[in-house]
C-alpha cells in the first residue's frame, strides 16, 4: 500500500500534509481518525476512506464525563489529546499532539495540571520530562504496543545480542526502559537510517518496515509487535473500489468538526 501513496509518514507528517494539500480528494490509507482529522482541516473537500470499518480502539478510550469531572476538581487545567483519538474526544480537548511533538506542546503549555488522553503510555512518557506538572490520565492504550512485554524484548536481544532496540512511547514504560532509542515512527526511520549499527529489534508496529528497509538497505530488522489488524484492512483492491466508486466518504457534523479542528490547529501552530 504505502509504495501506492503520494505521500508516506506519521500522523504529525499527514496532518501537515491534510491541512496544505489543494487536492479535491483526499484518501486516507489508514484507520478512521486519521480520516477524520484530514476532513476537519480540510472542510470543503471529499475525505475517503478504502474501508469504513479500519478504526483504533484506543481512540475511544476516553469519556466525556472523565474530562468534565476532572475540569471541574482542577483549575489550571489542560486537555492534551493525542491525535490517535476520536473526533469527539478532539472536540473536547484544549490541544492535540502527536508521539513526534508532545514533548514540544506540553513544554509550551502554560498549565500546571495536563489530562493526557488516551494513550496512559505516551503520556507517561511525557510527564518524566515535566515533574514540576500534574498529570493525570483516561487508562487508555495502544493493544498492538500494550501486548509487549519486558521478557519479549530479553528474548530478543538474547537471539540478537548486537542489535538495538528501538521502541514507540506507546509501548509500556518498563518495556520502554529496555530502550537503545524511544521515538515517534518518522524518528525510528530516521534513527536507522543515521546509526551506525547494523541490526535493530523494532517495537512498534511492523508496517513501519517497508520505509526502513527502502531507506536503510542492508541493515537488519526483527519486528516484536504484532501487526494492526485494523490498518492491514486497506488493501490495493479496496483502495481502487474507493477511488472507483467514491466509496465511504468521511463525515462529520458541522459543529463537532469546528470544535475538534481547534486543538489540531493549535497543535499546527505550537509545533512550527
Amino acid at each position: 500500500m504505502q509504495a501506492l501513496a503520494d505521500y508516506v509518514g506519521d500522523s504529525f507528517y499527514l496532518a501537515k500534509v491534510a491541512a496544505k494539500t489543494d487536492r479535491q480528494t483526499i484518501v486516507f490509507c489508514g484507520v478512521r481518525f486519521m480520516g477524520e482529522s484530514a476532513k476537519m482541516l480540510n472542510p470543503d473537500r471529499l475525505v475517503l476512506l478504502p474501508d469504513e470499518s479500519a478504526d483504533c480502539p484506543m481512540a475511544h478510550m476516553a469519556t466525556e464525563e472523565q474530562i468534565a469531572r476532572l475540569r471541574a476538581e482542577k483549575e489550571d487545567l489542560a486537555v492534551v489529546c493525542y491525535i490517535n483519538s476520536s473526533a469527539k474526544l478532539k472536540s473536547l480537548s484544549d490541544v492535540c499532539v502527536t508521539s513526534s511533538n508532545a514533548l514540544k506542546i506540553v513544554g509550551a503549555l502554560p498549565n500546571k495540571n495536563i489530562l493526557f488522553i488516551p494513550d496512559a503510555n505516551l503520556g507517561g512518557y511525557v510527564q518524566k520530562y515535566f515533574p514540576e506538572k500534574n498529570f493525570f490520565f483516561s487508562g487508555g492504550y495502544c493493544p498492538v504496543h500494550a501486548v509487549l512485554l519486558p521478557q519479549d524484548i530479553l528474548c530478543e536481544k538474547q537471539a540478537h545480542p548486537q542489535a538495538q532496540f528501538l521502541v514507540h512511547p506507546e509501548a509500556r514504560k518498563e518495556v520502554c526502559e529496555l530502550a537503545d532509542f524511544i521515538g515517534s515512527t518518522s524518528e525510528i526511520i530516521d534513527y536507522a537510517q543515521n546509526s551506525a549499527a547494523e541490526s535493530f529489534i523494532l517495537g512498534t508496529e511492523p508496517g513501519v518496515l517497508y520505509e526502513l528497509k527502502t531507506r536503510c538497505p542492508g541493515k537488519n530488522f526483527y519486528p516484536v509487535t504484532p501487526v494492526c489488524e485494523d490498518m492491514k484492512r486497506i488493501t490495493p483492491e479496496k483502495l481502487l473500489a474507493c477511488l472507483r466508486d467514491k466509496k465511504y466518504e468521511v463525515t462529520l457534523d458541522k459543529a463537532l468538526a469546528e470544535r475538534a479542528r481547534l486543538p489540531l490547529e493549535r497543535m499546527l501552530e505550537l509545533a512550527k
